[in-house]
């Protein structure tokens, strides 16, 4: 790879800087030979050659944006002379080509996992504590510090420390960093094969239109019916849209056999009684969820979540096509696959319609596309309107060059399935997942439909993580991994320097999937306590 500018097709008509580029500085590029004419930031793109308006950009091969004012070979492009655009798309009936996948050693390996009796497998043991009802967010909280005090999960904060010491006046105010960059000790463990307990709080379950309810009991099922999920405690009010009926309804239509144990507070009376209720059932519940162990389980058992967030213009060169080479693995294995956010696939819709192996499923996929933008160009927000001023400023100037980036998450494996949020993973392979861009409402439908491990790209960086799901960080550069080395897992920034491709990052990624999978390393997110969990109200969320 030349180390200062990248082609990434032969079709493409611009380059991409891979570091700080000079006016007059000579860059060579295949058939390409030129002078950089203004100073190139790194991850921006700039002009292989002279442009009028209306002219098209390609990258990636394909289309991603349409020439608005004259651009000299060599000079930037930015947000002031480019705009939005991709090519039309058609349904086929032809399945793309795929080359074979090695997939190496892999084949004999395994992760130590929970074997659930419906065949799933978990990557941890948790036991859910969640309402029904934005009402009970009190009770929940009420609940999570009665069980992380009494079970020793409960950790000192140190910024309260930082408060104390600045009140006295007896230090300048600076933290303690030992105290928050080490990972606290965890106490001895009175359920040794539980994870811990998971408490989920949320804005839903009334006050919303029924189709909101419904959506919220469908995820909620998926998350506990979710492979990481042992049981749960459910808290309802009683008299609100999301009806415990129409949970129970969502959970047999999963065929979930867990335990659920129902706790209403219009039934119970008071608050004591109701608490009472949930305390005693929940520590029953820990004592059967402890008699779970991990055992050895094929990697066919993995289903691997597909996230970017805080993306830049290196993301879809290095993180994501490493996230790529990672799910053709698992998917070559008999393993699963997710790639969600479907406003970052606008411009890719034809390479993925072009995988689904029934034509039914490029409808499907086409069909969730068509109106999940019209329903955000009503508002005057069409997909267009995606990338986020952070991605911009990173060289994510249209939404087609982000989504192009982001779509390499999904490698190239034929797409066995199409999933309308919040629907649950039927077929292996790799499934879409129609999500917000949104990160943590993208990541709360991945979890809810059956993803036991998610793998998060970020040039940016962020600190999202799941309650219920291990999040790995993947960074698409070294800069940031070194910045923020208290959220970042893996450094695909390798991969930018030359040193790896993406096909040796994503071996080197999936080593780490099967350690988090086995529980031998935990994740940032899971030490930072990272637990987001927001369900998306079906209207428009980019």
């Amino acid at each position: 790879m030349n180390n200062t500018a990248l082609l990434l097709d032969s079709l493409d008509n611009v380059g991409v800087a891979l570091c700080d580029l000079s006016p007059e500085e000579q860059v060579n590029l295949e058939q390409h030979s030129l002078e950089i004419r203004q100073f190139i930031p790194a991850k921006h793109k700039f002009a292989l050659q002279d442009f009028q308006p209306g002219d098209d950009i390609f990258m990636y091969g394909t289309v991603v944006a349409e020439v608005t004012q004259e651009i000299k070979q060599g000079a930037a492009l930015t947000v002031e002379n480019i705009r939005h655009k991709t090519n039309t798309y058609q349904l086929t009936d032809k399945i793309a080509p795929r080359a074979k996948v090695d997939t190496g050693s892999w084949p004999t390996r395994t992760f130590l996992g929970f074997k659930r009796a419906d065949g799933q497998v978990g990557t941890a043991n948790y036991w859910l504590v969640l309402p029904l009802v934005f009402c009970e967010n009190t009770n929940i909280k009420l609940l999570q510090e009665a069980f992380e005090n009494a079970l020793g999960f409960a950790q000192p904060n140190p910024y309260e420390l930082q408060i104390k010491a600045l009140v006295s006046g007896n230090t300048a105010g600076k933290a303690p960093n030992e105290s928050f960059d080490t990972p606290q000790v965890a106490p001895n463990k009175i359920f040794p094969q539980v994870d811990g307990i998971r408490f989920l709080t949320h804005s839903m379950g009334c006050g919303g239109t029924r189709d909101d309810a419904s959506a919220l009991c469908s995820l909620l099922a998926g998350y506990i019916h979710h492979p990481n999920v042992a049981g749960a405690t459910v808290l309802s009010l009683g008299c609100q849209n999301a009806q415990v009926g129409l949970l129970q309804e969502k959970l047999a239509a999963l065929n979930c056999q867990k335990p659920v144990m129902i706790c209403e507070q219009q039934q119970e009376g008071t608050t004591h009684a109701l608490l009472s209720k949930a305390v005693k059932e929940t520590v029953d519940g820990l004592k059967r969820a402890n008699q779970c162990f991990r055992e050895p389980a094929p990697l066919s058992k993995l289903v691997v979540g597909l996230e970017c967030g805080g993306s830049d213009g290196f993301s879809g060169i290095s993180a994501n096509p490493t996230l790529g080479h990672v799910s053709d693995v698992v998917v070559a294995l008999g393993g699963t696959a997710i790639l969600s956010e479907f406003p970052e696939l606008c411009g890719a819709e034809q390479d993925l319609i072009n995988r689904c192996t029934r034509p039914e499923l490029a409808k499907k996929f086409v069909h969730l596309m068509e109106t999940y933008n019209a329903s955000a160009k009503r508002v005057g927000s069409g997909f267009d309107k995606n990338p986020s001023p952070g991605n911009i400023k990173d060289g994510l100037l249209t939404d087609a060059i982000k989504s192009c980036g982001a779509a390499k998450k999904g490698g190239t494996a034929p797409i066995s399935d199409v999933l309308d949020y919040p629907e649950y993973i039927v077929n292996p392979g790799l499934n879409l997942l129609c999500t917000p861009g949104n990160d943590v409402e993208s990541t709360t439908a991945l979890a809810g439909s059956g993803a036991n491990l998610i793998l998060f790209t970020t040039g940016l960086g962020t600190p999202t993580g799941n309650p219920i799901c291990p999040v790995i960080k993947v960074a698409s550069n070294t800069k940031l991994a070194l910045k923020m080395p208290d959220i970042i897992d893996f450094d695909a920034g390798t991969i930018i320097s030359g040193e790896e491709t993406p096909a040796t990052a994503g071996e080197r990624l999936l080593e780490l999937v099967v350690a988090v999978a086995s529980g031998e390393i935990q994740t940032k997110a899971e030490e930072k306590r990272n637990f987001d969990f927001i369900p998306w109200k079906r209207g428009v969320s980019l």
